[in-house]
């Protein structure tokens, strides 16, 4: 029979088993780690801005609601000025607070 050559660098004894593994273990752990605070991360990112959004969008729908208020304001405010405007109502306080009168023909002088 021949020979056979074995390597003894290949062959490991019981108790480093665990020590050739644990290396690994660790770098895996370390791994699983990183994803684990990356993904709170972004999931914190993710539901903030979903809340910043619901917010803004109350604030847009506040806004909108003040616009509508202040355009029928200004359109109430508009009516009430053309009505203070009107010739039958001035001529009414002029004659009535301020004692005027509608001139005569004579009155008038014509200047050219």
């Amino acid at each position: 029979m021949g020979m056979v050559k074995t390597d003894s660098t290949k062959f490991t004894l019981p108790g480093q088993v665990g020590a050739d593994l644990a290396p690994n273990r660790l770098d895996i752990v370390k791994f699983l780690m990183i994803c684990m605070v990356l993904l709170t991360v972004v999931s914190t990112f993710h539901v903030w801005s979903r809340f910043r959004l619901i917010e803004l969008n109350l604030q847009i729908g506040e806004a909108n609601s003040q616009l509508k208020e202040l355009e029928q304001t200004h359109k109430r405010l508009k009516l009430e000025a053309a009505a203070l405007k009107t010739p039958a109502r001035i001529e009414a306080i002029a004659k009535r607070d301020l004692g005027m009168i509608v001139p005569e023909d004579d009155q008038t002088i014509l200047v050219k």
